[in-house]
């Protein structure tokens, strides 16, 4: 009886910042079609784990495989070609292209179309239409032709979203989505992930603060501190732990409670 590798797993994965370890030997993996939040106090080495997922960094020891296959040594481009998609805790866009251009340029990009962007656009109106598409799906056709500059904080939220969806990544990792926004915009953004949660096709990572959020959205979830993975399993059970009450909420122990807690 055989089984399927994981959808995104690491294996003993870690950097190094001269004598700092920032990720330090976290080993895990990441089922096909499920939502994991990933958190921790700050410093605790989230996003620069996200950034050893995605390519960004090149990791100091320790492998990532990609449904079975070890794409440790490929870079940020060849991972995003390969499935993989990251949504920034700051905006990536690019801020003199309008709103539909932004969202062009990330559906070309899939379909290998080149980047003579006035003569192809004249031919392939199936392009457009779902760089449309991806707009009307994160509420922002209206504002397709304003430049990304422009834009409010959550509507460039928003426009990452439309590119991350036109890239149609089999990895989708979000770091922070709902940072910045307004009261009225995070559902917005939550309902998006929620959409592509229920599709069931995508395999999401999801940095988050709000403990709302994570548990309206997790399947899962995996606890780093100090750069060490430290708690890894059912949103219950991974917030009632002793030591996630410790180190990510913040709650103190007595001795007492801690032996209780580890004999439970």
């Amino acid at each position: 009886m055989t089984t399927s590798a994981p959808a995104l797993a690491s294996r003993g994965l870690g950097i190094r910042f001269g004598g700092h370890a920032a990720v330090d030997d976290v080993t895990t993996e990441f089922a096909a079609g499920t939502l994991t939040a990933i958190v921790g106090p700050n410093g605790a080495g989230k996003t620069t784990y996200f950034n050893l997922l995605s390519g960004q960094l090149r990791a100091s020891a320790g492998t990532v495989r990609l449904n079975g296959e070890d794409i440790t040594r490929l870079n940020a481009a060849q991972r995003t070609a390969r499935g993989i998609g990251r949504a920034f805790q700051l905006t990536n866009l690019f801020p003199r292209l309008s709103v539909l251009e932004n969202v062009r340029l990330a559906v070309q990009s899939r379909h290998r179309a080149g980047f003579n962007m006035l003569a192809m656009w004249r031919q392939r109106a199936d392009l457009i239409a779902q760089a449309e598409a991806c707009l009307e799906e994160v509420g922002l056709a209206a504002r397709r032709d304003d430049l990304a500059a422009k834009l409010p904080h959550g509507d460039k939220r928003k426009l990452e979203v439309a590119i991350l969806m036109a890239l149609e990544p089999q990895i989708v990792m979000f770091d922070e989505p709902t940072a910045g926004m307004s009261v009225d915009e995070v559902p917005v953004i939550l309902e998006l992930i929620r959409r592509l949660k229920a599709r069931g096709d995508k395999t999401i990572l999801l940095v988050e603060h709000k403990m709302d959020v994570i548990h309206s959205l997790a399947d899962r979830i995996v606890v780093l501190h100090n750069g060490r993975l430290v708690a890894d399993g059912l949103p219950v059970e991974v917030m009632a732990s002793a030591i996630v009450q410790e180190a990510y909420l913040g709650v103190r122990r007595t001795p007492a409670q801690r032996r209780e807690a580890a004999h439970a």
